[in-house]
């Protein structure tokens, strides 16, 4: 009885031992299998998406081998599938049956600087240049297939294009960004790559572009400098009227001729002082962009502790008429500044009469 005990217990553990084992023998080739279909439905878009149709796409793992039509530039080809995601290692054959060409395992990391030629694009209100070696003919055509895109009615293509397998551009793609932002203005304008340092160059219209240019520059070239010199417009000058150019000497010579002076110990203008207000009034108005200052002044007849607040109140009351005859109160600022400048001698009726007075002067900064 013992033993018919213990023999089923035996036999359960084996079970439970065995599910496991048999279970994980079915499901991996499963998941191998999805990886590689994955893998290959995506190498494929990202093929068809730069305009090629391999011959056939297969993976062994992550490794792809990819046979392409004759024409197609195996350089472009394994730069494509290598910036596929999850992709391993490429190697490209040709359909007439040359041999294969592995790449260097795929890395995920953008390019280096140093891993992009020197090239310059730029533009003028006649043309739109670029100026790089690219590996193949392919890629020189693709590149003038992105400049006509943006040339406009106005610009013409200036291709100077090289073709060097070794060290040129893989793909017209670093370009496209860069094309596009320049084609926008008029005037001359560029990026330059010398192999360390991108350059912008020229004349944008506006702060968006300028913005749009240089994150453009940074994405075809990833971790250069880039040296911004790029110029907005300058503000247009504002023109200004006959009158206003004339303002300032029109103001003096006024200043010369009239006088606004007050009664004694107020801020009465006096009778012959009245039309000098009228006429300020006038000339104020003749350009009513620029900003004055009525300066109030007094004779030596009163305490300093009195003189200034009178002065103050006289600034005030010219200001006032002036406002009532129909100056903007905005551009008119007043200030006493007592007896502190006098213009005559104290010591006569005529030099008093003379200090008890009213200057407009332009305020400096208009």
């Amino acid at each position: 009885m013992p033993g018919l005990v213990r023999r089923p217990l035996v036999i359960w553990l084996l079970a439970a031992l065995a599910v496991p084992v048999l279970l994980t023998a079915v499901l991996i080739p499963a998941r191998a299998g999805t990886t590689e279909d994955d893998l290959r439905e995506r190498t494929e878009a990202a093929l068809k998406a730069r305009g090629i149709e391999a011959g056939s796409v297969d993976f062994d793992g992550r490794s792809a081998r990819i046979i392409v039509p004759s024409g197609v530039d195996p350089a472009v080809v394994r730069e494509i599938v290598a910036g596929v995601d999850g992709v391993r290692s490429v190697a490209v054959e040709n359909s007439s049956g040359s041999t294969p060409t592995p790449s260097a395992p795929a890395s995920s990391s953008a390019p280096r600087p140093s891993d992009v030629p020197a090239f310059e694009v730029g533009r003028t209100d006649r043309s739109i240049r670029v100026q790089a070696p690219v590996q193949s003919q392919a890629v020189k055509d693709g590149i003038r297939a992105e400049v006509e895109q943006v040339l406009g009615p106005d610009r013409e293509y200036d291709d100077r294009t090289t073709i060097d397998t070794a060290n040129g551009l893989a793909g017209a793609s670093a370009l496209t960004a860069l094309l596009r932002a320049l084609a926008i203005g008029s005037g001359d304008a560029s990026v330059r790559y010398d192999g360390e340092t991108v350059t912008l160059s020229g004349q944008v219209p506006d702060q968006a572009t300028k913005a749009t240019i240089a994150r453009a520059a940074a994405t075809a070239v990833p971790g250069a400098v880039i040296a911004d010199e790029l110029e907005l417009p300058a503000p247009p000058k504002t023109t200004l009227s006959e009158p206003c150019r004339t303002f300032q000497s029109r103001l003096a010579a006024f200043s010369r001729e009239y006088r606004i002076n007050f009664l004694s110990g107020t801020s009465i203008v006096n009778d012959a002082s009245k039309p000098s207000v009228v006429k300020a009034a006038a000339v104020l108005k003749s350009c009513p962009t620029v900003r004055v200052e009525v300066a109030g002044h007094t004779d030596d007849l009163g305490s300093a502790a009195t003189s200034l607040p009178l002065s103050e109140r006289r600034a005030a009351a010219v200001k006032a008429e002036l406002v009532r005859l129909g100056v903007r109160a905005d551009r008119i600022l007043a200030h006493g500044y007592g007896e502190a400048f006098p213009i005559a001698s104290n010591a006569t009726g005529a030099g008093r009469v003379a200090n008890r007075r009213a200057e407009i002067r332009v305020v400096q900064g208009n």
